[in-house]
């Protein structure tokens, strides 16, 4: 059987999970890096991409560290290197691999933007493109997004044929109701005025009948003056 001293353990268990929770809680909420929501995007061989990035900190940032890395099947290399003091403070480069590179991104306005441009694109620029972040405010902690770029020789025009057709479908269905509900509503109409004259002439007719009867009310009841 278990002993007494079992009893105390499981809200001991329970409250060392709890304050686990607590201290991991702000780091799930803390450092986060984002490439948006387009995380395959294609370019033109010879034309130039943006490689979009930004971070957010609920705790602030302080030298924080940056950097974008370039993997293929057979290949890995650190493009650029950066870092940026505070929330005041552009980006800083302190190292940048190609010369095809820029960074535009800009940390001041709550931006904190370190995207890239990537000029000149050619077919082995084709890749996977990550993002990293370090925060030494927010001990060392790391994040980072990935991005994968296809360059390819065209960009295929997107046949809208289909979906127009839809479109055109739906759009008619929706008018053909819209339609058939205003001739209900018209036949309704004709239908209820048509019903009112009917009652109308029944009426009529009621008391004209009435009156050629000789029913009380009627002229056919009066009698002649007798005579004296």
């Amino acid at each position: 059987m278990p002993g007494a001293g079992d009893g105390g353990k499981a809200p001991a268990r329970w409250l060392g999970t709890g304050l686990l929770g607590l201290f991991l809680l702000p780091v799930t909420l803390s450092l986060e890096v984002s490439v948006g929501k387009a995380t395959n995007i294609y370019a033109v061989n010879g034309t130039e991409i943006l490689l979009p990035c930004t971070f957010s900190s609920c705790f602030g940032f302080e030298d924080l560290h940056f950097r974008w890395t370039y993997n293929s099947s057979d290949a890995f290399k650190i493009l650029i290197e950066g870092t940026v003091k505070n929330e005041k403070s552009d980006p800083k480069v302190t190292l940048k691999d190609d010369d095809r590179i820029t960074l535009v991104g800009s940390t001041k306005e709550k931006m904190n933007n370190i995207s890239i441009v990537l000029r000149d694109l050619e077919f082995s620029d084709t890749g996977k493109y990550t993002c990293h972040v370090k925060n030494p405010k927010e001990n060392n902690l790391q994040h980072h997004a990935t991005i994968f770029l296809q360059v390819v020789d065209r960009l295929e025009e997107v046949d809208n044929t289909v979906t127009l057709i839809i479109l055109a479908v739906v759009g008619g269905v929706i008018g053909l109701l819209i339609l058939i509900l205003l001739i209900k509503k018209l036949i309704i109409f004709i239908l209820k005025k048509t019903r009112e004259k009917k009652k109308e002439c029944l009426v009529s007719s009621s008391g004209n009948d009435n009156t050629e009867n000789g029913l009380p009310g009627s002229k056919a009841e009066e009698k002649p003056p007798s005579k004296v």
